[in-house]
C-alpha cells in the first residue's frame, strides 16, 4: 500500500475515534455508504499496486541469456540478440491477467537441419522469446488456454511456440497444459517462456513491418465450456527494432479501430476534437458524443488492394460514443449501425463495419457502460475541396441487443459537429 493511502486511512481512523468519544449516536447511512466507498477506493489501488508490482518483479528476472544459451546447444546455431524490450504490457480480463513481462529477438543462424521445419525449412533465421504471466486474482479456479499465436501484416502464417528450443520446465505451455487441465487455481500466478521462429525470409518481412501483435485468449469459468469465457480477448504489440517503437508510440494516439489495431498502413492526423460530451438516450441506454478524428491514411502494399476504388486519396473518420447501459439487455457493438451526412446535408455515407475490431461476443452488459466506435472512409480530394469546412452529422443506432434484436424501438441517436 502507497504512504499517502496508509496517511489517508490513518487520518480517516482518527477522525473516527474522536467523533466516537464525543457523541453516542449511530452512524448515518451516508456516513456507511461514504466508508463503503473509501474502502473499495483501497481495495482498487491495493490490487493495481500489487499488479504493477507482480509485472515488475517478472521483468526484473527475465535475463534471456541463459535460454540463449540452451537454445544454441539444442540447435547446435549461433545466435544474436538484435532486439529486448523490458517493458511490460498487461491485459486485464475480470479478475485474470496475462502480462508480457519481457521479450527478445534472436538471429539465430547456421543451425541443425533437424530444427528447420518450424522456420520454413531453412537453417538460418530468427526467434523471439517472450515471458508471460498469467496471474488468477479471482477466489475461483479458472482454465487458461495459452495459445499465444503471433501474426504481422502481410504474414504467410500464424506463428505458434516451437517446444524444441527451450528447456520444457521453462515454458508456458508446459505449466498450463492438457496434463493439468490447463488449471488456473484460485490467486495461483504462472510464469513462462514462449518462443516464435522465423525463417529467415519470414524474419526480414517482420523486420521491414517492424511490429508483431500477439493475440491474447480469455480464460474459461467452466472446462472446455465455451460460453463461460471470462472477460475478453485482447492483443499485444511488439516492435522488433526502433521504427517499430516509433510506429506504436504515434499509433497511441489514434483511436483503436481496426485500421490502429491490425497496422493496416499509416494515420496521420488532420483533425480532432474530445471531450465533447454530447448526450442522447435511446430506450434504455444514453449515447454520448465523446469525440472524433479525422486522419489522412495511406494503405500499406498489403492492404492497398481493398481500398483501390480511392483514387485521390483517403481521409479516414472514427467517431467515438461512450454507452451507459441502464437496461437488463447486452449492447452488441458488432451489430450497430451509423450514417454520416455531410456536405450540409446534401450527402452520406455509412458506417464501415469491416474496419472495426467487433466481434460477436463484444458486447456492454446490463448495467454496465463502454465505448462504441464508428469508422467512416472519405475521399481524400473532396474531403479537402468541399467536406472539411462544412458541418457534418452522425447518427447511430438502433441499439442492439446480442441476437441483433432492435431494443430502442427504432430510435437514434443525432449529433453535429
Amino acid at each position: 500500500m502507497s504512504k499517502s493511502w496508509t496517511f489517508l486511512l490513518t487520518a480517516l481512523l482518527t477522525s473516527v475515534i474522536i467523533s466516537g468519544c464525543g457523541s453516542n449516536e449511530k452512524p448515518t447511512e451516508a456516513d456507511e455508504n461514504a466508508n463503503a466507498t473509501e474502502e473499495n477506493n483501497v481495495e482498487v489501488e491495493d490490487t493495481k499496486e500489487e499488479v504493477e508490482e507482480a509485472a515488475t518483479t517478472a521483468t526484473s528476472t527475465s535475463d534471456f541469456s541463459d535460454l540463449i544459451k540452451y537454445m544454441e546447444e539444442e540447435t547446435e546455431g549461433t545466435a544474436k540478440v538484435l532486439y529486448e524490450n523490458k517493458e511490460p504490457q498487461v491485459h486485464e480480463m475480470d479478475g485474470v491477467t496475462l502480462s508480457l513481462d519481457a521479450y527478445t529477438l534472436v538471429e539465430l543462424n547456421d543451425f541443425h537441419t533437424d530444427f528447420s521445419i518450424p522456420f520454413n525449412d531453412q537453417t538460418n533465421g530468427g526467434v523471439i522469446i517472450a515471458q508471460y504471466t498469467v496471474k488468477n486474482e479471482l477466489d475461483k479456479d479458472v482454465y487458461y488456454t495459452p495459445f499465444l499465436y503471433l501474426s504481422f501484416t502481410g504474414a504467410e502464417k500464424d506463428y505458434n511456440n516451437f517446444r524444441d528450443l527451450l528447456p520444457p520446465e521453462e515454458q508456458l505451455v508446459e505449466k498450463l497444459s492438457p496434463t493439468n487441465d490447463y488449471l488456473l487455481k484460485a490467486g495461483e500466478t504462472v510464469t513462462g517462456y514462449y518462443t516464435y521462429p522465423f525463417g529467415q525470409d519470414h524474419l526480414q518481412d517482420a523486420l521491414n513491418v517492424s511490429t508483431v501483435t500477439v493475440e491474447v485468449p480469455a480464460p474459461l469459468a467452466v472446462k472446455d465450456d465455451f460460453s463461460s469465457t471470462i472477460g475478453k480477448d485482447g492483443q499485444f504489440t511488439l516492435s522488433l527494432n526502433d521504427a517499430g517503437a516509433e510506429k506504436i508510440k504515434a499509433n497511441a494516439a489514434f483511436y483503436n479501430d481496426k485500421v490502429t489495431l491490425d497496422d493496416m498502413g499509416e494515420k496521420k492526423m488532420l483533425k480532432e476534437q474530445s471531450g465533447i460530451g454530447k448526450s442522447e438516450q435511446l430506450g434504455d441506454v444514453t449515447v454520448t458524443f465523446d469525440g472524433y478524428q479525422f486522419t489522412d491514411f495511406t494503405p500499406n502494399a498489403v492492404e492497398a488492394p481493398r481500398f483501390e476504388n480511392f483514387k485521390t486519396g483517403i481521409v479516414l473518420l472514427t467517431v467515438k460514443f461512450n454507452l451507459d447501459n441502464k437496461g437488463s439487455d447486452s449492447v452488441s457493438l458488432s451489430s450497430m449501425s451509423s450514417k454520416l451526412t455531410l456536405n450540409d446535408g446534401t450527402q452520406y455515407t455509412l458506417g464501415e463495419g469491416m474496419l472495426l475490431d467487433y466481434s460477436y461476443d463484444d458486447v456492454i452488459a446490463g448495467g454496465q457502460s463502454g465505448e462504441l466506435l464508428q469508422i467512416y472512409l472519405l475521399d481524400k480530394e473532396q474531403y479537402d475541396k468541399i467536406w472539411k469546412n462544412k458541418s457534418f452529422e452522425v447518427e447511430v443506432g438502433p441499439i442492439r441487443n446480442q441476437e441483433a434484436k432492435d431494443i430502442s424501438k427504432g430510435k437514434t441517436a443525432i449529433f453535429e459537429f
